[in-house]
């Protein structure tokens, strides 16, 4: 972990971060935009005041574990990654070209401080499952931390998942839901309705925290309740909006995964007040 930072550190943290996100989806030329904007502000307070990680050391056995379930969102995670010192902010400007470490879903074997490759919807809160329940079998003072998409939550999988978590109390589990209401075919209420959310969670014996997403006081509040809740894995419900940041982004289901052009970056960044931003 880098250190405790305040709320307006966090706030500027993530303004910078969303910037290069989308410069390097500009960059390119794909990428999924829409939801890496909506969970930047969670990932950013995870790794700066949440987890205990070590950039010098990737495989540090006494780190926290994070997997990223929905994994097309990986822009977001690299932008912190990079951040916090992985690897050189300007490999970000290698996304998804041949040969880099960077690609367009998180593969474990090239790129340092992930903890397992991931991309296929509904997998990872199982893989989750896995490492939690190893932890405590190991006796390791260890947490697990998932981000996963409201689509991803029409997956049987992930509920299948949830019932081994309660049963077993894994209580060093925390789920995260980037709830911004749309994927990639649009309106989750329309494609598959997934509501009422909290209810199911609990359901399945799971402490349910319910938050704004972009309030990264809330944000860093719910990790410490999460933490302390003695006999139930939590998950976090997080209220964000698909595009966060970027006016003609927001709540818009056609951003899911088109990268923005030159002169769209262009009038992102300026509403970022990032204007001139380069990756290298």
């Amino acid at each position: 972990m880098s250190g405790q930072l305040t709320v307006d550190q966090l706030t500027d943290k993530a303004r910078h971060l969303r910037a290069d996100i989308l410069a390097m989806l500009e960059k390119a030329g794909s990428g999924h935009p829409g939801g890496s904007l909506s969970s930047t502000d969670i990932l950013t307070v995870l790794y700066n005041n949440i987890m205990k990680h070590d950039p010098s050391n990737p495989g540090w056995e006494g780190r926290d574990r994070f997997v990223l379930s929905k994994g097309h969102v990986c822009p977001a995670l690299y932008a912190v990654l990079a951040d916090c010192g992985y690897f050189k902010r300007s490999e970000l400007a290698t996304l998804r070209m041949y040969g880099s470490s960077l690609q367009g879903h998180p593969y474990m074997r090239k790129t340092p401080g992930l903890d397992i490759s991931s991309g296929s919807l509904g997998q990872g809160l199982s893989v989750s499952v896995g490492m939690a329940l190893a932890a405590k079998a190991d006796g390791k003072d260890i947490r697990v931390y998932c981000l996963m998409g409201d689509g991803e939550q029409q997956e049987g999988q992930i509920w299948e998942a949830a019932m081994a978590a309660g049963h077993y109390k894994l209580n060093n589990l925390c789920g995260i839901v980037d709830y911004n209401g749309l994927q990639i075919d649009g309106r989750v209420t329309e494609v598959m309705d997934i509501a009422p959310l909290a209810e199911k969670w609990a359901a399945f014996k799971w402490n349910v925290i319910e938050i704004d997403g972009h309030d990264v006081a809330a944000i860093e509040n719910a990790f410490a309740v999460a933490k302390a809740c003695p006999d139930k894995p939590s998950v976090i419900i997080a209220a964000t909006i698909k595009g966060k940041g970027v006016s003609f982004m927001e709540d818009n289901a056609s951003w899911h995964g088109v990268s923005p052009n030159e002169e769209q970056l262009a009038a992102a960044l300026e509403e970022l007040d990032q204007v001139g931003v380069q990756l290298c």
